[in-house]
């Protein structure tokens, strides 16, 4: 018996694809944007500044990339629900959601503050949860739809000074694994893509501390910084129809790191 198959490059084909990329006005969520765009797909950006998506959406169009911005807060649970309605009816149905907004606050448990905390968990665990909530339930009724989820090498491996940031991080893994439960029998597929160091404005002070970095040089086997060009081929399988049986995993993007015991 034969099989027929489809030319495979096709499956990896993302132009026309709606995606909705949360906290895309700089960093990895824009290097993501720009990689996606890149392929065909028309970008949406998220955010809280409207006048960093404007301008990060004005670099993006010079590029010919098709673009929109959507500026709102991820974490208000007041205001999430209309927000992606009001997407969805003006710019359009939303085919990939990736959730990328988050935060970080370095300290250790006696140094870092209630509120620092709660700032962390809000961005990077509430946020996931009400968008995905929300984006979902459209998904659901059209029986098709892509959730990425932005994990972190630290969504397994622990670190002093990073118990928050940790925390969210394995909750953002972890919740896929049930989203995807949850959603597959929509036709939904829910999967995370975990970066190791990669060199954004949150992570410059690793880079600028000259014992840190060499710290992760000799940790991590690649023996260098992640570039956001490294992350773009995870997120167009991701995206694509080359995932559709792929659900509730979480890709590390990391050099290694997370794969070695180190020295």
């Amino acid at each position: 018996m034969s099989l027929a198959f489809t030319d495979p490059t096709k499956l990896f084909d993302i132009r026309g694809r709606r995606i909705l990329i949360t906290g895309s006005g700089s960093g990895i969520g824009f290097g993501l944007a720009r990689g996606l765009g890149a392929a065909g797909s028309k970008i949406i950006l998220n955010g809280r500044s409207r006048e960093k998506l404007e301008e990060a959406a004005g670099a993006l169009s010079e590029e010919g990339i098709q673009v929109e911005t959507a500026p709102f807060d991820v974490s208000d649970p007041n205001t999430i629900a209309a927000n992606i309605d009001r997407i969805e009816a003006e710019i359009g149905p939303i085919d990939v959601l990736i959730n990328n907004a988050g935060t970080n606050r370095r300290g250790r448990m006696s140094d870092i503050s209630a509120q620092d905390y709660q700032a962390v968990m809000q961005a990077n665990v509430d946020g996931l949860f009400l968008t995905t909530r929300s984006v979902s339930a459209h998904m659901q009724k059209r029986k098709a739809g892509k959730i990425i989820n932005i994990c972190s090498a630290l969504s397994k491996m622990g670190r002093k000074g990073a118990v928050a940031y940790s925390g969210s991080k394995a909750a953002a893994a972890i919740m896929t694994a049930s989203m995807c439960d949850e959603l597959a029998g929509d036709n939904i597929q829910v999967n995370g893509i975990a970066p190791g160091y990669f060199l954004t404005e949150i992570t410059q002070v690793i880079k600028d501390d000259p014992e840190q970095n060499a710290w992760l040089m000799g940790r991590t086997p690649a023996a260098r910084w992640g570039q956001l060009e490294d992350l773009i081929g995870a997120a167009v399988f991701l995206s694509s129809d080359a995932s559709n049986f792929v659900n509730g995993h979480v890709i590390y993007v990391d050099g290694g790191l997370t794969a070695v015991m180190g020295g």
